[in-house]
């Protein structure tokens, strides 16, 4: 089958597009056929080498999540997926392929309305952005920022904390084209990546996608009892003391913390992914895809992520 793989660490052109044998499903697995994968953050960090210390290697197939037909099944798997249009989770990689290795307690059914590219779009992001929004306690009327909310995660946050009934949403963004189309998702103030423009006094929840040096600022415009989590880290690990930060504004008991899906149970996440498909169907949610590519252009994906073009998802056809 053909697959797409980190050839080099470094720039998208490390990227190749290989032969390898089709997976074999193993007890507990089935093998989806790709029609659609998606590209996020978390690819183009593994690319990067910026995760070699965690074991990713040269050789890795990139991609996190897959839509697609069940075309094998695992020993202890319900013979009834044979065939199935799916969504799941492929874990830390296997999704830019011809054919994917998915555990069936992480598989979802999708509804006929909604195609294999909007699946991809909707499903691993949507599912972070829900329980991000559920580790911070997010309540109606409150006052939200999303920091990084043009790409596939920050998109969901802000449609997400709209349903949910925050208050105000403030979106950083990197262009006015982009703010408005936020604005149209349900972001009800505006700043550039520098934090200039119009916001609230203060924040009650940050939903931080890039990370990097401008953290420990966003602890000063938290109201007290406000609650910051990261969920991504596009920009780099954090710089400065954030404990120091933190015990600076002791009497204002703020928290800060980090998600990652990995610590969600598998049927919590189904069920959840299961619910923005609907809701998508129904109207409630807007699978925003930014370009659809073939699976051969995977490093034109990974050019337009490094390049900050992509608004929402792209994703990979086979």
């Amino acid at each position: 089958m053909k697959a797409v793989v980190v050839q080099e660490f470094g720039g998208p052109e490390g990227l190749a597009v290989v032969d390898l044998p089709a997976p074999e499903p193993v007890p507990g697995t089935v093998v989806v056929t790709t029609e659609a994968a998606g590209v996020g953050g978390v690819d183009a960090l593994v690319r990067s080498g910026a995760l070699a210390a965690f074991g990713f290697a040269t050789g890795h197939v990139l991609g996190g999540e897959v839509a697609g037909v069940v075309s094998a099944a695992g020993e202890g798997v319900d013979p009834a997926w044979l065939g199935k249009r799916v969504w799941g989770m492929t874990g830390a990689g296997g999704g830019y392929a011809e054919q994917a290795l998915v555990a069936a307690d992480l598989l979802v059914e999708l509804p006929g309305e909604t195609s294999a590219v909007d699946a991809v779009t909707l499903g691993g992001s949507g599912v972070v952005a829900h329980f991000a929004l559920r580790q911070v306690h997010l309540a109606a009327g409150e006052a939200v920022l999303v920091r990084g909310a043009g790409g596939g995660l920050g998109v969901m946050a802000v449609q997400l904390a709209a349903r949910a009934g925050a208050a105000s949403i403030t979106a950083t963004t990197s262009s006015p084209d982009r703010g408005q189309r936020l604005r149209e998702l349900g972001a009800t103030h505006l700043l550039d990546r520098s934090g200039a423009g119009e916001r609230p006094d203060g924040f009650d929840v940050v939903i931080d996608v890039v990370g990097g040096t401008g953290v420990p600022a966003l602890l000063t415009w938290l109201n007290p009892n406000g609650r910051l989590v990261s969920i991504g880290a596009v920009g780099g690990m954090p710089e400065g003391d954030l404990g120091a930060v933190l015990y600076r504004h002791f009497q204002r008991s703020l928290s800060v913390s980090t998600f990652s899906a990995d610590t969600v149970p598998a049927a919590a996440k189904g069920a959840v992914a299961a619910e923005l498909f609907a809701a998508t169907a129904r109207g409630e949610l807007t699978s925003v895809v930014h370009e659809v590519l073939p699976l051969a252009e995977a490093s034109k994906a990974h050019r337009a992520l490094a390049a900050g073009e992509v608004f929402g998802r792209v994703a990979l056809v086979v």
